[in-house]
């Protein structure tokens, strides 16, 4: 645990040193995210928060590979890929935050990055479905970079008011980092050090470094450097872990060995997911394109119904902990007791969410759209 709680500060302190001089560049060379329609921001802010981002976690990756214990992770070619895949995101991002490139250009940049990760290793060799299923390796890689692509526009999907997307993927990353060490410590023989569990510790550290600037009002925007960046991440741990494990190593229980090994990761990054889903159905649904940006994420609808943009924030992040955290808990607790659990924080969750506005302060009003999702008091 040592190792790991170094290298998360590493990312951290990196992360956090690095975004100041990040937002004096984004300042000179103009990269700034403009007031649009759609946006809750009321005045020009830098981007470019996300190299700073992806710097932290690859100066975690080289202290790692060079400790005692860690760097027995960098045996295989599979961290080298997922540093290198980040590089990659990380910079068409950053092009991105500067010069605006179109969806299309984005997408290949996108699959290039999930490309590399994949074939330098991080990919489903197997899946965890009761047992261990093994599928045609030319499905198993076109499912690799399937996943790498949808996380990492869930995440950029997400990206819509201060703190929110570095806050979810921290949570998201912890919440991993715990359920994949538990799980590496307890199979036969233990080994708590893994390429998944190494990632996980690494991206919380960086998205904790970045937030303290980040937070509401944002001194600097993470940008599609850091989205993207965060995205593949994500992925990246999720595939080295659901990818290794055997179901007998989740538990002993059959019905839950064929749940929970691809249940615990889909819930701890779940709103995202749901987010980026419902954008491409509704979009659709309208005859838009569904990479066409609207307003009707689900941070949009905390501010339609009265929540102002902090609160917004943490309760979005309150969701995302109450489900990453109560899939989590079924590794730890008897199912019933988890269950109990999950269903006592997600009542919770829901009386704040639907309570909170009536306690507005005075003046405040929630921001309309109309059905477009066009801003109407812009």
């Amino acid at each position: 645990m040592r190792e790991y709680a170094f290298v998360f500060l590493i990312a951290l302190s990196t992360t956090y040193v690095l975004v100041p001089l990040m937002r004096t560049f984004a300042v000179r060379v103009g990269a700034f995210t403009e007031v649009r329609e759609r946006d809750v921001n009321v005045a020009p802010v830098p981007r470019l928060g996300g190299v700073a981002m992806f710097l932290g976690y690859a100066a975690a990756t080289l202290v790692a590979w060079r400790m005692p214990f860690l760097s027995q992770v960098f045996e295989s070619a599979e961290l080298v890929g997922v540093l290198a895949g980040a590089g990659v995101v990380c910079l068409v991002g950053a092009i991105d935050d500067v010069y605006e490139l179109d969806a299309l250009t984005k997408l290949g940049g996108q699959l290039v990055a999930a490309t590399i990760i994949a074939f330098a290793g991080v990919q489903f060799f197997s899946l965890p479905l009761g047992v261990v299923t093994v599928l045609p390796a030319p499905l198993l890689v076109i499912l690799t970079i399937f996943v790498v692509v949808l996380c990492i526009n869930a995440v950029n999907f997400i990206d819509g008011l201060d703190g929110l997307a570095a806050g979810l993927v921290a949570i998201a990353a912890g919440s991993f980092f715990i359920y994949s060490y538990v799980i590496t410590a307890g199979i036969s023989p233990p080994n708590v050090f893994s390429s998944a569990t190494f990632v996980a510790a690494a991206l919380a550290g960086s998205c904790m470094g970045f937030l303290p600037h980040n937070i509401f009002p944002a001194k600097l925007f993470m940008g599609d450097s850091g989205a993207l960046t965060l995205g593949l991440l994500f992925a990246a741990a999720t595939i080295l872990n659901v990818g290794h494990i055997s179901p007998a190593d989740v538990s002993t229980n059959r019905a839950t060995a064929t749940i929970l090994p691809l249940l615990i990761p889909v819930s701890i990054i779940m709103l995202p997911l749901l987010d980026v889903a419902w954008a491409v159905v509704r979009r659709t649904a309208r005859g838009q394109r569904p990479w066409q940006p609207d307003s009707q994420h689900l941070h949009h609808r905390m501010l339609q119904i009265g929540h102002g943009h902090r609160r917004a924030v943490l309760l979005l992040w309150l969701w995302a902990a109450v489900v990453a955290m109560g899939a989590v808990s079924f590794v730890f607790l008897p199912p019933g007791v988890a269950a109990a659990g999950g269903v006592v924080m997600v009542l919770v969750a829901t009386a704040l969410t639907a309570w909170l506005p009536r306690f507005s302060r005075p003046g405040h009003r929630p921001k309309k759209f109309d059905r477009a999702g066009r801003r109407l008091d812009f």
